[in-house]
């Protein structure tokens, strides 16, 4: 098989699914990227690691061209509390560097990627109860804004070119491995590194706020099927 390529390694949700393609596939089929924030000395034994700022296209190629990738999964983005703190930001990590990485699955003929949406797609005026997989998606956040780009993003290169693009609209995920990284489910976790740490935590939700949950082991299996599963299943 050719090598698996995964962006936002340290992040939620790459801190545990990276372990799990490696135990799967064998850490050498691994190639891994961070930025700023150092991997665990876990993650660094899952396969190849490289510092890498998944804007900077010249050496994102090289990457491409000196590796036989079959898989991306393109997991780096700024979430929705971060998101409206740094808006520019935001679009510039969770959008160009989508688009960089939809050309460059092109250009090297990857046989299929892996892009994480999320229920921050949906806004105020999407139904609440049953929410439809087709429905109104108006969301306020620059987060949320960058999620239906995306997902529109991925559904063209999909219809106009044939890249096998797979996604799913993650929940508020729940997992301990990889600290708060400000997304608004965060606020779940946060809340008890706030406790061991002996500090007092000021949660900025509503206290009749509810919010869809998913245990980390669940996204991890739900993410890892939809990429095996057969593309005329999809």
């Amino acid at each position: 098989m050719g090598k698996i390529f995964i962006t936002g390694t340290g992040g939620q949700i790459g801190s545990e699914l990276t372990p799990a393609l490696a135990e799967k596939y064998g850490k050498e089929n691994i190639i891994m990227t961070y930025h700023s924030k150092e991997l665990s000395d876990e993650l660094k034994e899952c396969g190849t690691v490289i510092k890498l700022d998944v804007t900077d296209n010249e050496n994102l190629k090289k990457v491409f061209e000196e590796n036989n990738i079959s898989q991306i999964f393109h997991l780096v983005g700024i979430l929705s509390a971060t998101g409206e703190q740094k808006p520019d930001l935001a679009w510039k990590v969770n959008m160009e560097s989508l688009k960089s990485m939809l050309d460059l699955a092109k250009e090297y003929k990857v046989e299929k990627m892996f892009w994480p949406s999320s229920i921050a797609a949906f806004g105020p005026t999407t139904p609440v109860d049953n929410t439809p997989q087709q429905t109104v998606l108006e969301p306020n956040t620059m987060y949320g804004v960058t999620k239906v780009a995306g997902e529109l993003l991925c559904q063209y290169y999909f219809t106009k070119y044939g890249l096998d693009v797979r996604s799913l609209r993650y929940p508020g995920v729940i997992s301990w491995k990889a600290e708060p990284g400000g997304g608004t489910t965060d606020y779940a976790v946060a809340i008890f590194y706030s406790a061991i740490r002996g500090e007092k935590y000021n949660c900025y939700l509503k206290e009749d706020s509810s919010l869809p949950m998913m245990y980390m082991d669940d996204a991890v299996k739900a993410t890892i099927n939809l990429m095996e599963a057969p593309k005329e299943n999809i």
